[in-house]
């Protein structure tokens, strides 16, 4: 007598057309294998992208602190030789003053001319570097941050305005070096 051959009864999804689990371990092993070439090469590009952002990240940063120890640089010799300019600006006052001091037998008108002359040079000097003269005129109201009272004085002028002035002050760029002295018109 012959065996009988023993088949086994399909599965619930061989039944309804699905595959088995084998059969769906064995298809997602042939799809891994397709896939790892192209996850190789994905990682592969990444690597390279990542490496090349880390250069550009150290570049940028080397670049920063150089742009930093130029400014450092720049701002210390600014302060070493910040008053060059202004000393240049002064030699030609020194030079006539030393002209005017040279002429034995000046006369008085022209020692004054000289005197105005230089003075001049000096203003022009001042005004070149920014420094600026205080001088409010009467009647203007009186600025604490810029004048200095003196004293109170009466006057037929508004109260707190200045009456007169008794020595010119002066600002480098909107900060006061020296406040005017003036006097003071006193309330009524």
């Amino acid at each position: 007598m012959s065996e009988p051959t023993q088949t086994t009864a399909p599965t619930q999804d061989q039944a309804f057309g699905q595959p088995s689990a084998e059969e769906l371990v064995a298809a997602m092993n042939a799809a891994e294998a397709d896939a790892l070439p192209k996850l190789q090469a994905e990682f592969a590009a990444l690597q390279a992208k990542s490496a090349e952002l880390a250069d550009q990240y150290l570049r940028a940063k080397a670049d920063a602190e150089n742009a930093r120890r130029r400014a450092e640089e720049e701002i210390s010799k600014a302060r070493k030789f910040a008053v060059e300019g202004f000393a240049e600006s002064l030699l030609p006052v020194a030079d006539s003053l030393e002209a005017g001091l040279i002429i034995k037998d000046a006369t008085a008108d022209q020692i004054r001319e000289g005197a105005q002359a230089t003075l001049r040079q000096l203003i022009a000097a001042l005004e070149r570097n920014k420094v600026i003269a205080i001088n409010p005129a009467a009647g203007t109201k009186f600025d604490p941050h810029q004048h200095q009272a003196i004293s109170v004085v009466p006057s037929e002028q508004e109260a707190n305005t200045v009456v007169s002035v008794l020595q010119k002050g002066y600002s480098i760029v909107e900060r006061v070096l020296r406040p005017a002295l003036v006097t003071v018109a006193a309330p009524k």
